[in-house]
């Protein structure tokens, strides 16, 4: 059994595994300001980003569903690995060699499972591009020159050959050390009658990454007719891969359609290679299945899509019926992305892959850049199945395509669509579809529940708020002042638990400069229930003023905090002074009276210290 890590080994792997990089592996951030960095979430569906990411600090924090932590807790839960598994797996990424303290080095076989498949993946797709030049692959290399694609367009895809035989993948691989339970489990062979049997057999070979690089499974084309399966063959779904929440060739375009904010959907392997050796880096696929929901949250993290409508996805499909069907079931989704939405329609039928065959790059590149806009294409495609040349045929088609547009978000892109709409169905009665389309709107809403209002924040509880995430996060412009603070100074329940963290690690006069230290302090500290998730908030969430205001915000803010005390005990006063009759309980009235004098004065010294920056 694996003894424990070392911790001069975590926190080396910390030190050079940088937040920033490691979370960009698998979403688009941006600059929010303050040092911090924002994208959309990866563990929750939202249209706009919450995801926070704070490399001087070395944490992260969702605002939306309030998974935080450090760079191990983003890896253990993006990859569903334990803690042991995620320290290993940045280990191997920063190219780290880790002890443990009962016994030195742990060979790779003691790994977890995922660490164990992934491995097995990775010898099995050097195995098959290790077969590509060999003989018995010869109509696999005929099958991509007959495509366009050369030797060295075959390395950068990774494209192999399975060796028409029942064992030889199985053979190596158990060769070096994997079982026939995990070859099975990993979906890449079958249960035998005598072991384990290869899943792919006589077929060219695809290797299929997630969004880091890592081999999680396999698509495999027929090549010979004695070959009874299907034309392609995908892994299965297993604890790696999930078909719904794959796309090929997502691993080469993810740094592109961040860049480009462009993403562009063909329908296979060949086609994903085409766009990409063509000038379309853009480019992924879906992998035995049709494009869905999950796919569109795969896009959208590398997108950053939101309001801006700044990006594009664009669809391929061919010109024929079939084609047709599959782009409206893409509107469909539509909704679920907030960026622009195209089809990108060859009309005699060509997928990208023949159309560079035949037609060469350009051709795939002006093929994009034809797009047009998905609303349009659902419209035009929608009224083109009735009869236009008759009023119940017009009526009819209007009223089928209602919903289309009355579901538009944008309110001016709605009424464009609309006026386009008149126009097509030869109206020339704008008014007139803008009520039928209003009719089927003011519907659609109707059935729809309405969010309730966002209640009002308490001044004093934001400046609860500000002043702990100055203490976490800048504590050298607090000092002892902080430490001095009557613990009655904060009310809400989660600032009242922060601020025992803080005491509990020695207050402030231990924090020294900050930074992540500091922030890894108050973690060790945070023994009560929901406290972790509480400092990683604090560390993570963006201080309400711009760095240069900073050391003026936080005396203000300390001020303010000193005062709340006074101010609430000084309301209490008021409040029973106003309920007594000065004349019948002159005593008592006379008595509060003086207390309340008091307090203002107590509150006035304290506004005239500060003001004269003491």
């Amino acid at each position: 059994m694996a003894g424990r890590i070392r911790d001069v080994d975590i926190a080396l792997v910390r030190e050079r595994s940088p937040i920033a990089d490691v979370i960009g592996e698998h979403i688009q951030l941006r600059n929010a300001g303050g040092g911090n960095l924002k994208g959309l979430c990866p563990f929750h569906d939202e249209k706009t980003p919450s995801f926070n990411v704070t490399p001087e600090r070395g944490m992260y924090f969702c605002f939306g569903c309030s998974e935080g932590g450090d760079v191990i807790t983003f890896v253990e839960k993006i990859e569903h690995l334990s803690f042991g598994e995620a320290v290993e797996r940045l280990a191997q990424r920063a190219g780290i060699q880790l002890q443990y303290e009962q016994g030195g080095y742990v060979p790779r076989r003691d790994h977890g499972e995922r660490a164990r498949l992934i491995e097995a993946h990775r010898a099995a797709a050097e195995f098959y591009a290790g077969k590509l030049m060999g003989p018995d692959a010869a109509p696999g290399r005929r099958f991509l020159s007959e495509r366009g694609f050369e030797r060295a367009d075959a390395e950068t895809f990774g494209v192999g050959y399975a060796p028409a035989e029942w064992e030889a993948l199985s053979r190596h691989l158990m060769a070096r050390g994997f079982t026939a339970e995990e070859l099975v489990k990993g979906g890449l062979a079958k249960e035998g009658r005598r072991g384990p049997i290869d899943r792919f057999r006589g077929r060219l070979i695809w290797p299929i990454r997630d969004a880091t690089g890592d081999v999680i499974g396999f698509g495999a084309r027929k090549l010979l007719d004695s070959d009874d399966g299907p034309k392609y063959l995908n892994t299965p779904d297993t604890p790696l891969y999930k078909k719904s929440q794959v796309l090929y060739g997502i691993d080469l375009a993810k740094r592109e359609i961040s860049k480009r904010a462009q993403a562009v959907i063909v329908e296979g392997y060949t086609d994903v290679m085409a766009c990409h050796l063509a000038g379309v880096p853009t480019a992924v696929a879906t992998c035995g299945t049709s494009f869905g929901e999950e796919h569109i949250k795969i896009l959208r993290r590398f997108l950053l899509d939101q309001a801006e409508f700044r990006g594009e996805v664009i669809f391929t499909f061919d010109g024929d019926a079939a084609g047709q069907k599959a782009a409206l079931r893409a509107f469909a989704d539509e909704q679920k992305f907030v960026t622009q939405t195209y089809v990108a329609v060859q009309s005699d039928g060509l997928d990208p892959c023949d159309l560079r065959i035949k037609q060469g790059d350009a051709a795939v590149r002006d093929l994009i850049a034809s797009r047009e806009p998905l609303f349009q294409f659902a419209i035009r495609s929608t009224i083109s199945r009735y009869d236009l040349r008759s009023n119940e045929g017009k009526i009819a088609a209007l009223d089928a395509a209602a919903p289309i547009v009355a579901g538009i978000k944008d309110a001016g892109l709605r009424k464009r669509y609309a006026i386009d709409l008149d126009r097509w169905l030869g109206f020339m009665d704008e008014r007139f579809v803008m009520q039928r389309i209003a009719e089927v709107g003011g519907a659609q809403q109707g059935r729809q529940q309405r969010a309730p209002k966002a209640a009002p924040v308490d001044p004093s509880v934001r400046v609860e708020r500000e002043l702990l995430k100055l203490a976490v996060q800048r504590p050298a412009l607090l000092g002892p002042r902080f430490d001095a603070l009557d613990p009655q100074a904060f009310t809400a329940p989660d600032h009242v638990l922060l601020h025992r963290v803080i005491v509990a690690a020695g207050g402030l006069a231990q924090a020294g400069a900050g930074g992540r230290e500091w922030v890894e302090r108050l973690v060790q500290h945070a023994h009560e229930e929901g406290a972790r998730a509480l400092v990683t908030r604090f560390a993570v969430e963006a201080i309400q003023v711009d760095a240069h205001a900073e050391e003026r915000y936080a005396g203000d803010i300390l001020t303010a905090a000193e005062a709340m005390p006074l101010d609430r005990a000084i309301a209490q006063v008021k409040s029973r002074i106003q309920r007594l009759n000065p004349v019948e309980q002159q005593q008592e009235y006379n008595k509060l009276f003086g207390e309340l004098v008091a307090l203002e004065q107590q509150r006035r010294v304290l506004r005239t210290r500060v003001a004269g920056g003491s």
